[in-house]
């Protein structure tokens, strides 16, 4: 199934929303530090309600530890600086998907490691900055899994 990357998240509730849409969608979730909360944080366990235990989480110490785990697969850097509209790109079952923080998005090293048309974004409203970090998750995950037919799911 479908990889969620959250590159440096700052909001506990976000990626307690993110847990819980992952545990409901079957995406494995990944977290690359620093994170700017604990993951024992009482917002996030919130968010997530009971969740967490049926979520896939995996923690990595750093940018390029993550990347090295999907060399083989397809990544998208989701961004208000893609290219591309994410409702336009054909996606298979195990591609991944890599958010930024909420206060700034991905770095120009992270978008510039990956293809240009790999670069996607949510169509907003012209002069607004971004969506929800938890909102964009959820609508590109579900697009992603409505294509490959919603396997596993009721």
């Amino acid at each position: 199934m479908f990889n969620v990357i959250l590159y440096q998240p700052e909001i506990p509730p976000n990626t307690g929303n993110i847990i819980r849409l992952c545990a409901n969608t079957g995406a494995r979730l990944h977290l690359v530090k620093p994170l700017g909360f604990s993951l024992e944080d009482k917002q996030l366990l919130r968010a997530g309600l009971d969740y967490h235990e049926f979520a896939t989480i995996t923690v990595h110490e750093s940018w390029a530890d993550c990347v090295a785990c999907f060399k083989d697969r397809r990544l998208f850097a989701v961004s208000t600086k893609g290219t591309q509209r994410y409702d336009l790109v054909d996606y298979a079952k195990d591609d991944t998907f890599v958010f930024g923080p909420e206060s700034r998005g991905l770095p120009p090293e992270i978008l510039g490691s990956v293809a240009q048309q790999h670069c996607i974004r949510v169509p907003m409203v012209p002069g607004n900055r971004s969506l929800n970090l938890s909102n964009a998750v959820a609508v590109v995950i579900y697009e992603a899994w409505r294509q490959v037919g919603f396997g596993n799911g009721e």
